[in-house]
């Protein structure tokens, strides 16, 4: 069976749908809009597009070999859809999840959160080197169970085109029903902000079920804006800043650690995790904003 590439049949709607929020900021609607980020965040996902391309074979690669072990063969069944809507959408969240929990894949997933603007420009701007990070990893016992392999990367396209319009603050809340299971945009604000309260919430993909299930779900609060960014920003639209800076500090960081054991510590432990505590990391920084409100610490 041969399955299209919805992100390459996604991308004139890409273009459309930044230049609707554009005209609405010009109407003076909730939307923002930096030139020289926005810039930035197209050169990036340019750049994501076209390493996915020249990269694309090793994932096909190895999940094409695990297939070969596979316990069942589902083949291409109307419930093999929606069965691998389900399950990818779980790796996605472990995926996203450990791309915050794990410095080594946050060094590959930090320049999606660089933006200070929260726009559809800002979904696009995509990793240069996840797929060497190997943060494709949680998808391949999708192969041993039975999954087709071009089934489960025609799931991986569908969820990261569907990520993309909840890049917005055009759009508030969609009705109770459809927050109470789905990622909206306004779901997925809380996980670009910065504020203490909202940090490393809300890793769902198409879903947000995950997170009410696995506790790492925080609804946005009116009286609190989100803030973007980054906990330190970069201030810069360098796309080679972007893409590398982190990996360049981990370096660094990796080098002067004292001991094997901070080494690893370090490169699978949290963003912001030292070994003589001197760090920050986010749940340091939640559970001091929880002290100041008066509420227990995470």
């Amino acid at each position: 069976m041969t399955l299209p590439d919805p992100v390459a049949l996604a991308i004139p709607l890409f273009g459309l749908s930044i230049g609707l929020e554009l005209w609405l900021m010009r109407r003076g609607g909730r939307v923002a809009y930096e030139p020289r980020d926005a810039a930035a965040s197209l050169t990036m996902g340019l750049g994501n597009f076209l390493l996915g391309l020249a990269m694309a074979g090793v994932v096909l690669g190895a999940l094409t070999w695990l297939h070969r072990f596979a316990l069942f063969e589902i083949g291409y069944p109307w419930w093999a859809f929606v069965a691998i809507f389900v399950a990818d959408d779980f790796c996605y969240y472990w995926f996203h999840r450990l791309s915050h929990e794990w410095r080594i894949w946050w060094a590959a997933h930090v320049n999606h959160h660089s933006s200070q603007h929260y726009n559809f420009s800002t979904a696009l701007r995509q990793t240069w080197t996840g797929t060497l990070a190997l943060t494709w990893i949680p998808w391949l016992p999708l192969a041993v169970i039975g999954f087709p392999p071009d089934l489960i990367i025609f799931q991986m396209g569908v969820s990261l085109v569907y990520q993309f319009w909840i890049h917005t603050e055009a759009v508030d809340r969609l009705p109770p029903v459809l927050e109470a299971i789905f990622n909206t945009p306004s779901h997925h604000r809380v996980h670009h902000a910065t504020n203490p309260r909202y940090l490393d919430a809300n890793y769902g993909g198409i879903l947000i079920v995950w997170d009410r299930l696995f506790g790492s779900f925080v609804p946005e609060d009116r009286a609190e804006p989100c803030r973007y960014g980054i906990v330190k920003n970069l201030g810069t639209f360098n796309p080679l800043k972007i893409a590398f800076h982190e990996w360049l500090a981990l370096a660094v960081d990796v080098r002067a650690a004292p001991s094997l054991r901070g080494r690893l510590a370090i490169l699978f432990g949290p963003p912001g995790w030292r070994e003589d505590g001197s760090g920050q990391t986010s749940r340091t920084i939640r559970d001091a904003w929880a002290r100041r409100q008066g509420r227990p610490a995470a």
